[in-house]
């Protein structure tokens, strides 16, 4: 099968589970297939996680859009991803954000961050900035707050910390578990935290 005809296929299913098409729209436009390694191209379009280099992945398709969904994401906001990968989600989050928004993406592997960062590069996407560091350890954006947080990989425990960096009536989205995570939408609203649990799923451990 043709690679548009494997990702219309992704994107019909995806609708199936009622990924909205805002997000489907964004797939379209930030292909997967130029976020894989090259073996992977045919396979990019299938609805589950892949492997990348280093022990990391890239996740699956209906993970990365439900997430992406509940992080209510609008024109203008700035994002703080950790847990960069291959690039995919943080384009994706670049693009639904727009030119005026702004995505700050952490990775603690060097060689996983230069990969994602020749990815952003080659699909011209402009608001997209990676560091390597552990968000976690090191004090890079202590003075910085956002509107929506995003974790990636899995937290043994909730990363209490992020919630420091999160505005008022901003979203946090992390898994949370050992082998497997439950994924923890956490609003702060008017000093308060809210938490709602989304669901089962699995995702590589978070290094703290």
């Amino acid at each position: 099968m043709h690679i548009k005809d494997q990702l219309d296929a992704l994107i019909e299913e995806l609708r199936f589970h009622d990924i909205n098409e805002e997000i489907l729209n964004a797939m379209k436009k930030i292909k997967r297939h130029l976020f894989v390694l090259i073996k992977y191209k045919y396979e990019a379009y299938e609805n589950r996680a892949l492997p990348l280099n280093h022990g990391s992945t890239i996740s699956q398709p209906y993970t990365v859009g439900l997430m992406l969904q509940e992080l209510e994401l609008k024109k203008g906001l700035k994002v703080l991803e950790v847990g960069t990968g291959s690039g995919w989600n943080a384009a994706l989050i670049g693009y639904l954000v727009g030119s005026k928004g702004s995505v700050y993406s952490t990775e603690v592997l060097p060689k996983i961050a230069e990969f994602a960062k020749e990815n952003i590069k080659k699909n011209g996407i402009k608001n997209v900035r990676i560091f390597v560091c552990n968000v976690l350890k090191e004090p890079l954006f202590k003075d910085v707050k956002f509107d929506r947080i995003v974790v990636t990989a899995g937290a043994e425990e909730f990363p209490e910390e992020l919630l420091k960096m999160l505005k008022n009536n901003g979203i946090l989205l992390c898994p949370v578990g050992k082998e497997t995570q439950e994924m923890i939408k956490v609003r702060k609203k008017n000093g308060k935290i809210i938490k709602k649990n989304l669901g089962e799923f699995i995702f590589v451990p978070l290094e703290r």
